[in-house]
């Protein structure tokens, strides 16, 4: 798979996860830090786009990481 692909794939999970959020009942600290996580997931689409694949990958890790921080705890 290439760079490419695994971030689109990455980003489509991402998406999928964040649905989760909006079934559970979120503090002030957890919806700063899912909005923080969906700033990364958006700098993850701009470099994408400017086919700089190493941050945009850097940038989805840290999103999901933000957002299974908020979901699995």
């Amino acid at each position: 798979m290439n760079e490419k692909t695994r971030i689109q794939k990455d980003i489509i999970m991402f998406e999928e996860n964040i649905k989760k959020t909006e079934k559970i009942s979120l503090t002030s600290s957890q919806k700063k830090t899912i909005e923080l996580a969906a700033q990364y997931y958006e700098d993850s689409k701009y470099y994408k786009d400017k086919k700089d694949y190493f941050t945009s990958f850097g940038c989805i890790n840290y999103a999901h990481g933000l957002l299974d921080a908020i979901i699995k705890f």
